[in-house]
C-alpha cells in the first residue's frame, strides 16, 4: 500500500541519517531515496494516498498530494505538488494536475474526467454547487470529456441535484479564472477567455468563443460558432453563427472570422449573410413581423437549400419557446 510504504521508507531513512531532512534540500542522488515506485510510477513519501485508491500504471504523485480511497486514477497521470483528489472521483489516462489543483469533493455523487485533460494551478473542479436548492445527500455529478485545457484558478461545479449533470465536452480551452456553474452543458472545441462566467444551467454549443470578462445569465443558450465580445453581459440567447457584444449584448452580425477559420465555404457564408440581412436588417420592418421574415427566408429556394441557414433559423425559433429568454436584441429589428 502506498501510504504504508511511505512510512516504511521514512523509517529506513531515519535510521540511516538519524534525522529527517526535507527532500528539497538533499542532492539528487539522495532525494531519490525519499520516493518509491508504484507500478512503474513515483509516489512521493509526503503524499497521502489512501490504500483503497485505484491507481494505474506509471502514475506520478508529487509532494503533499492527497488521494481519496474512493478515487480512480488512470495510467500515465501526473499529480504535481499539493494537488488533491477528493471523494468519488475518476481520472482518465494521461491527465495532469498542476500545483494546487483540487478535483472532487466530499459530497454524494461523482466527478469524472476523461483522458488527456490538464487542470491548471489552483483550479477547483467538481466542487459542491452554489445553489440554495441543493440538499445534503443529493447525488450530484460532473462529467468532463477528453483533451480539455482548464487553466489556473478555474472553478467548475457539480450539478445541483440527482436528476441533472454538469457536462464539459472535448477539446475545450477554458482560460484562467473562468467559472462554470452547476448544471451547465458545454459542447466541444470551445474557447472561453479569462474570467468568462457561466451561471447555472447555461448551454453552450460547439466552437463558440468568448472574449475576456463575459458574464452569461442562468438558463441562457450560446449557439455553436458564436463569438461574444469582451466584457459583454448575456441575458438572452445567442443564436448560432452570430457575434454579440455590449454591456447588454446586442447582435452585431455573423461571426465571419469564426466561420472562415472553421472552413465554411464562401458560398455558404454568402447565403448565411443574405439570410441574416433579410431577418435582422429588413429595409421596411413595418411589413410583416419577425416570424414573417423567418418564413420568407425558409421559402426562398436559394437559402432553404443551405443547411446552415436552416440551422440558424431553428436556433432563433427555439429561443422563443415557452420558458426561454428570446435572443439578444438587434438595434434595427422589432420582435412584434
Amino acid at each position: 500500500m502506498a501510504f504504508f510504504a511511505s512510512k516504511t521508507l521514512r523509517a529506513f531513512l531515519l535510521r540511516r541519517t538519524n534525522h529527517w531532512r526535507s527532500p528539497f534540500l538533499l542532492p539528487a542522488s539522495r532525494t531519490i531515496l525519499h520516493r518509491h515506485l508504484h507500478q512503474d510510477g513515483l509516489i512521493h513519501p509526503s503524499a497521502i494516498v489512501h490504500p483503497d485508491a485505484v491507481i494505474g500504471q506509471n502514475v506520478s504523485i508529487g509532494p503533499f498530494c492527497t488521494v481519496s480511497g474512493t478515487s480512480q486514477i488512470g495510467n500515465n497521470c501526473q499529480l504535481q505538488t499539493g494537488s488533491h483528489i477528493i471523494g468519488r472521483t475518476k481520472l482518465g489516462h494521461s491527465c495532469v494536475l498542476l500545483t494546487g489543483a483540487i478535483i472532487g469533493a466530499n459530497i454524494s455523487g461523482e466527478t469524472n474526467l476523461g483522458d488527456n485533460n490538464i487542470i491548471g494551478n489552483y483550479a477547483v473542479i467538481g466542487a459542491k454547487c452554489q445553489d440554495l436548492k441543493y440538499k445534503d445527500g443529493d447525488e450530484c455529478f460532473l462529467q468532463i470529456g477528453n483533451n480539455n485545457d482548464i487553466r489556473e484558478y478555474c472553478s467548475i461545479h457539480r450539478s445541483s441535484n440527482s436528476n441533472d449533470i454538469t457536462v464539459i465536452g472535448d477539446n475545450n480551452l477554458i482560460m484562467g479564472s473562468c467559472h462554470i456553474a452547476h448544471d451547465c452543458q458545454i459542447g466541444n472545441n470551445n474557447i472561453f477567455a479569462n474570467t468568462t462566467l457561466l451561471a447555472g444551467h447555461v448551454i453552450v454549443g460547439d466552437y463558440a468563443h468568448t472574449a475576456g470578462g463575459v458574464a452569461v445569465h442562468q438558463f441562457c443558450q450560446i449557439g455553436s460558432y458564436c463569438f461574444i465580445g469582451g466584457g459583454s453581459n448575456i441575458s438572452q440567447d445567442v443564436p448560432k453563427y452570430m457575434m454579440v457584444s455590449g454591456e447588454r449584448a446586442e447582435l452585431r452580425g455573423l461571426n465571419l472570422e469564426g466561420l472562415k477559420r472553421n472552413d465554411f465555404s464562401p458560398v455558404e457564408v454568402r447565403k448565411m449573410r443574405k439570410a441574416y440581412r433579410k431577418i435582422f436588417m429588413a429595409k421596411d420592418v413595418t411589413k410583416g413581423n419577425f416570424e414573417d421574415r423567418l418564413s420568407q427566408v425558409e421559402q426562398e429556394e436559394e437559402l432553404s437549400e443551405c443547411e446552415f441557414v436552416i440551422s440558424m433559423i431553428k436556433s432563433i425559433r427555439d429561443s422563443f419557446e415557452q420558458g426561454r429568454r428570446g435572443i439578444c436584441k438587434f438595434g434595427n429589428w422589432s420582435s412584434s
